[in-house]
């Protein structure tokens, strides 16, 4: 049976096993998202994670081809290329050196889930071959932060799959949030969900190295955010939604 991480407002348990000298083989984490930039909710936990020595991974769904954001290119290939670049550019800010995924089709992964060959498919195959090897798994809530459907169907396609593994073999599946009565206040973030901080029971803090470390993540995002907008958005989150901690809640 898998040794679950302890998550709480101190430092994650990493002690060696008993009986040995050797520090205990890093906890495996996996963040699964459905495209390059949403890390930024959780930036500077991830960062965290790493720093403390954790083996962590980041799963993107799609390669956001669909995408443009502030820039100008067209949704298609080039843009996927640009995207991929910027998430590599994300994940090594945060310390982590594992990209997975980024294969199948942005904005498609709700059409016709239930059919044979569908994009919602093909991703929850390749889930179940990358989280039969993670202890623990980050990811969007129900909600997809602000409803978008590839956000729900990550969530929603994680949580099946996870939900079907033998207790033995299962993860533990923490979904992010951001406590009622802490959203930012911006007009671009007024549809985001919230949650009832009662049962964001999860938390992983984080330091000012971890906070630069998800303001480094922010700047690489140059297809998707202003100038302004990139150096400010993990500042602003800071101050409103994470305050020294970042939010999580148990899938069950």
């Amino acid at each position: 049976m898998r040794t679950a991480i302890t998550i709480t407002l101190g430092a994650l348990a990493l002690s060696p096993a008993q009986g040995q000298n050797a520090p205990a083989e890093p906890q495996r984490v996996l963040v699964v998202l459905a495209h390059p930039d949403d890390e930024l909710p959780m930036a500077p936990a991830i960062a965290a994670l790493a720093r403390q020595g954790v083996d962590v991974a980041i799963y993107y769904a799609t390669a956001g081809d669909a995408g443009p954001g502030v820039s100008r290119l067209s949704p298609g290939a080039a843009l996927a290329e640009r995207r991929i670049a910027e998430a590599w550019c994300a994940v090594e800010a945060l310390g982590v050196s594992t990209l997975l995924g980024a294969e199948h089709p942005d904005g498609k992964l709700g059409l016709a889930a239930h059919q044979e060959g569908s994009p919602a498919r093909a991703l929850a195959a390749a889930f179940k071959e990358q989280f039969a090897l993670s202890d623990l798994i980050l990811t969007w809530g129900p909600d997809g932060g602000y409803g978008h459907a590839d956000h729900r169907m990550v969530s929603a396609l994680t949580t099946q799959i996870v939900q079907a593994m033998p207790a033995a073999e299962r993860p533990k599946l923490l979904y992010v949030g951001i406590p009622a009565g802490r959203l930012p206040p911006v007009p671009e973030m007024a549809q985001w969900a919230t949650t009832d901080p009662a049962l964001l029971t999860e938390t992983i803090p984080y330091t000012p190295a971890d906070l630069d470390a998800a303001k480094a993540a922010a700047a690489c995002h140059v297809t998707q955010f202003d100038e302004a907008t990139r150096a400010g958005i993990m500042p602003l989150f800071d101050a409103t939604m994470w305050r020294g901690t970042v939010h999580f809640r148990p899938a069950f």
